[in-house]
């Protein structure tokens, strides 16, 4: 197999050799140039058509936001964001990155090279397989998207990893007040979901925020997991549906894990529940949305067409745990009608 060509566009010197010198050191990788400003970047992407770039937020003469902004339409390939802690991050995948990555503050060159091995190297080989003509794709919605009154609670969950922050809003946005409480689970590093919900709060018609333990899963209202070293449960106490973020080992290599939450919705809504797992290498959440749908709760998987990576929606198919796998523009309808049927 032919390794997976990489450009590094980072203005930093001394981290852009560190890239080099530990990219290089996997055989699935060979970095073929490197750049420290978009303009040196654009001649190396005509001159040596790389298969993945890494991009620094931050960029002399032109941001690495608006870099993105003008290349993809004319040249689109994946592209992973090395950011600091910023919500200019999710302007960057909503420009057509497929992923980021957190810039670490480190003490040690060890701990650099640990970040690259197993954060960097993963995210790019993950890259390397997207599908780029996936990106920003959504269309209207066919189907019916006001619940009918119910007098039982009801819960949504999602799951979502690579591509998910854009698959998530697109079905966020077209939720309004009266959806039963949701409650998500995309990977994401630590500092970044409380940005990610506030974003998502300013631009959706529900309420969203970053949950904390206690929260109560109120409708017209998301949750979203933390990011970091604790997983999300579904409990119901005193008859009413609340969260709790508890730490806990990484399920499936990840913490917060979907399969942990969807087990959680399995026993405490049941038949109550709607599932929906999105876009994502890997199989977190498959086994917990066939948990789901065994206790009698309705689920829906991305299909391959509209998936930026076609992981965790497909193990979950290949499983039996997806009821209905459709387009991406297709779910938030579908869930409103599932709704409508319990």
């Amino acid at each position: 197999m032919k390794p997976i060509r990489v450009l590094i566009v980072e203005d930093s010197i001394v981290f852009r050799e560190l890239l080099v010198q530990n990219l290089n050191k996997d055989p699935a990788i060979q970095v073929v140039a490197t750049a420290k400003d978009p303009f040196e970047a654009r001649d190396a992407i005509l001159q040596y058509k790389p298969d993945v770039m890494t991009l620094d937020v931050e960029l002399p003469r032109m941001s690495g936001i608006e870099f993105l902004r003008k290349l993809m339409p004319q040249y689109p390939f994946p592209v992973v964001v090395i950011s600091a802690l910023s919500d200019k991050v999710f302007d960057a995948l909503n420009a057509g990155a497929v992923d980021f990555v957190a810039k670490p503050v480190v003490s040690n060159r060890a701990q650099l090279e640990d970040f690259i091995k197993n954060e960097l190297l993963v995210k790019i080989k993950i890259a390397s397989t997207a599908k780029i003509s996936n990106i920003k794709k959504h269309t209207m919605l066919q189907e019916q998207q006001h619940l009918l009154p119910k007098k039982k609670d009801l819960i949504v969950a999602i799951g979502a990893s690579t591509g998910g922050t854009e698959a998530i809003f697109a079905v966020a946005k077209e939720f309004g007040p009266d959806i039963p409480g949701v409650i998500v689970v995309q990977h994401m590093p630590p500092g970044f979901t409380a940005m990610y919900a506030k974003r998502l709060d300013d631009q959706c018609r529900i309420k969203v925020k970053e949950a904390e333990t206690g929260d109560r899963v109120l409708p017209g209202h998301m949750l979203i997991a933390p990011g970091g070293d604790r997983h999300m449960h579904l409990l119901k106490v005193n008859g009413v549906y609340q969260v709790e973020c508890k730490a806990g080992p990484k399920v499936n290599g990840h913490c917060p894990s979907v399969d942990v939450l969807f087990e959680s919705v399995a026993k405490t809504a049941g038949a109550d529940a709607v599932g929906i797992i999105l876009t994502g290498m890997g199989g977190d959440g498959a086994k917990g949305l066939l948990s789901m749908r065994k206790a009698g709760a309705r689920t829906i998987g991305q299909d391959e067409s509209t998936c930026v990576v076609y992981g965790m929606p497909k193990v979950a198919y290949d499983l039996g745990a997806v009821e209905h796998q459709m387009k991406l523009s297709d779910i938030a309808g579908r869930t409103y009608a599932l709704l409508n049927k319990m």
